[in-house]
């Protein structure tokens, strides 16, 4: 983990890493700006020391059961999920807090671009807080986070930067998933 002292308020404030030994390259990295709410920083830590945070399938393309795997939480709360050209999109009902997938970055694993993207704030333009992920995040950290933001009861900042309550949002029918990966990138 680094932590930067100098970030601004929506400049990556923490960054973890995961390193398969100390000397090779690095696996899957994570981004965190400093807004980020104690209750989602708690659940990232938790997840962490759990330990299969740790694994992931280096080098091998990310398929459609992981991104199933990392959303499931979302889809069972009834989040609205889209595509929006390269990106899978899920966002809660009022579309304060949301998750996106690029695909785009998700298979240019050498890209700087960060394949998940976790935030909330007035709208996915101008978040409050953010999570940056690559491409090699396992699916299982990345789906315990979601599971924070569909069900946590932590605060979140509304534009007025107020903080409220966000309640478990269950819904009776859970969203449709979007289409298959790879329906998608043969367009």
């Amino acid at each position: 983990m680094l932590f930067d002292h100098e970030a601004g308020s929506r400049d990556p404030r923490w960054t973890i890493a995961a390193y398969e030994s100390p000397v090779s390259e690095r696996m899957w990295h994570m981004t965190l700006t400093r807004t980020v709410p104690a209750p989602v920083v708690k659940s990232l830590l938790d997840a962490l020391g759990a330990g299969d945070a740790w694994e992931t399938a280096l080098g091998s393309p990310i398929t459609d059961k992981q991104i199933a795997e990392a959303t499931q939480p979302l889809t069972a709360a009834d989040w609205r999920s889209d595509v929006d050209g390269q990106s899978l999109r899920w966002n809660t009902q009022q579309g304060d807090v949301g998750v996106q997938f690029d695909t785009f970055a998700a298979h240019n694993a050498h890209s700087p671009l960060h394949t998940w993207t976790l935030w909330a704030g007035p709208d996915g333009n101008n978040p409050t807080w953010t999570i940056r992920a690559s491409v090699y995040t396992p699916a299982g950290l990345l789906a315990d986070l979601a599971e924070e933001l569909a069900h946590g009861t932590g605060t979140r900042q509304t534009r007025s930067g107020q903080p409220r309550r966000v309640k478990h949002i269950a819904g009776s029918t859970p969203a449709a998933p979007p289409p298959p990966l790879s329906t998608r990138l043969r367009r």
